[in-house]
């Protein structure tokens, strides 16, 4: 018999998407419910509250799912009559482009779809380039596990689907290209409203500052790593008035600008609109236009100005440019790169294929 724990999962639908699912924890191991929600691809939204929001519409399904599993493990799960009555709902998609598809294999189909968007907005997949081929978004990308397989994808949001792979990031851009070269763009697609109504759902839930507090405040004093964040698109302009070798691009929406070298072997790419811990600014290095990724750097919309007006104007200074895509990866370049960290007392540490530093008091990292 399984043990009970001391959890309970209470179910409902969210409170402004419209098929999204929330969940609210309580009970002394929460936590456990907590993990296996996460590990299912819920988000935590806030304290003991996590949020299941999809591109495929099918979040009641899925928290169904997660209510047996949370039950067999001796958690106890509540759904409300609203959340149950959306999981017995057998609705399905209207004018579905594949109509010999069973409920099941639509579901199937929309599963797939939602793991490449997840393994995308997890950094997992990375995008290499976009465009549209008249009908629907085409693009091309690597995963950065799987052995690193490249992939040519077709289609948006619950009908995106893997239509080709490749043996390496050259050869599926050299296809791309041959085939959109005059639509293709840098970078993923601007995000769908799907998407855009799915980050919303995840972010309803943040807490916001009390605004009643005295404005006359004396003002404190804290380290640059907890600095204000500051405005990061006026940054970004500034760094490009100042930095003519980037060229600016702009997707079809106003949600993405990417800066691009002229080398085409630097990118940045920055995200306008963005949830607290979601990525709003990548960074990414190549050896050579068409290589694999050979490193990059991800930060959020709360990244302080300080650290982030640094770090674009480092990237601009030749001697970084040259140790970051000229040299190889040694012992000795890695030793040089991180002098400044270790001359400031940083302490270094080794997990898996990852090197990582923090402070004495483990209160900042790279």
């Amino acid at each position: 018999m399984t043990p009970d724990i001391d959890a309970h999962v209470h179910l409902d639908t969210h409170p402004t998407h419209p098929s999204a699912v929330q969940a609210h924890l309580t009970g002394t191991q929460a936590h456990v419910a907590s993990m296996a929600l996460e590990a299912a691809d819920w988000s935590a939204a806030t304290t003991d509250v996590l949020v299941l929001a999809r591109i495929d519409h099918e979040e009641p399904y899925w928290a169904a799912d997660a209510a047996q599993h949370l039950t067999a493990a001796g958690i106890t799960v509540e759904i409300t009559p609203r959340l149950q009555e959306a999981i017995d709902d057998d609705w399905t998609w209207p004018n579905y482009p594949m109509p010999w598809c069973t409920r099941s294999e639509i579901r199937e189909v929309s599963n797939q779809a939602q793991k490449i968007h997840d393994d995308i907005r997890h950094g997992h997949l990375l995008i290499h380039a976009h465009a549209h081929d008249g009908h629907t978004t085409v693009a091309v990308g690597t995963y950065l596990h799987r052995g690193g397989k490249s992939v040519y994808l077709h289609g948006e949001d619950h009908l995106r689907q893997i239509a080709d792979t490749f043996d390496s990031p050259a050869q599926a851009l050299l296809a791309f290209e041959k085939v959109h070269a005059a639509e293709m763009r840098p970078g993923p697609a601007p995000l769908t409203d799907t998407e855009r109504a799915a980050i919303e759902a995840r972010s309803v839930f943040d807490v916001t500052t009390d605004k009643s507090e005295s404005s006359t405040s004396v003002p404190e004093t804290v380290p640059v790593h907890l600095a204000d964040a500051g405005d990061h698109d006026a940054l970004l302009d500034t760094f490009l008035d100042a930095h003519s070798e980037f060229e600016k691009w702009r997707t079809w929406s106003d949600d993405t600008t990417h800066a691009i070298h002229e080398s085409q072997t630097l990118r940045i790419e920055r995200v306008h609109e963005t949830p607290a811990r979601e990525t709003a600014w990548t960074v990414a290095a190549y050896e050579t236009p068409v290589s694999d990724r050979m490193w990059h750097l991800a930060l959020t919309d709360a990244t302080p100005a300080p650290l982030l007006e640094t770090l674009l104007s480092s990237l601009a200074e030749g001697d970084v440019w040259e140790t970051a895509i000229g040299s190889p990866t040694t012992e000795k370049t890695v030793t040089q790169a991180t002098r400044p960290l270790i001359d400031a007392g940083w302490k270094q540490t080794i997990e898996g294929g990852r090197i990582r530093w923090e402070t004495s008091r483990a209160d900042a990292g790279v």
